[in-house]
């Protein structure tokens, strides 16, 4: 399976609990995650895709942790099967 269906499949599972997912673009800061997850209720968390057993890179672990340290939920999916747990955690929250 490649990152683009992954990413296809997160979309639409956003959309079916009733958020958007939009894809985010940071111009002059490279590294920030592909998508942010907003969910109903004032729920949302930010999203990095890969293939499967791909990981992220160096700058966007750094992002990662400097994201997660000011208080955001950050999550890595490489695979379909982690996007219904992921979305009920953020929805849990």
């Amino acid at each position: 399976m490649r990152e683009k269906e992954i990413e296809q499949k997160l979309v639409d599972t956003v959309k079916k609990h009733g958020g958007i997912c939009p894809k985010f673009v940071s111009p002059g800061f490279s590294g920030m995650p592909d998508r942010i997850v907003l969910l109903p209720k004032g729920k949302f968390a930010f999203v990095e895709l890969k293939a499967p057993n791909k990981k992220p890179r160096p700058l966007q672990v750094a992002r990662h942790k400097l994201l997660m340290g000011l208080g955001f939920r950050v999550y890595v999916i490489d695979g379909i099967e982690q996007i219904g747990g992921i979305i009920d955690e953020i929805r849990a929250t």
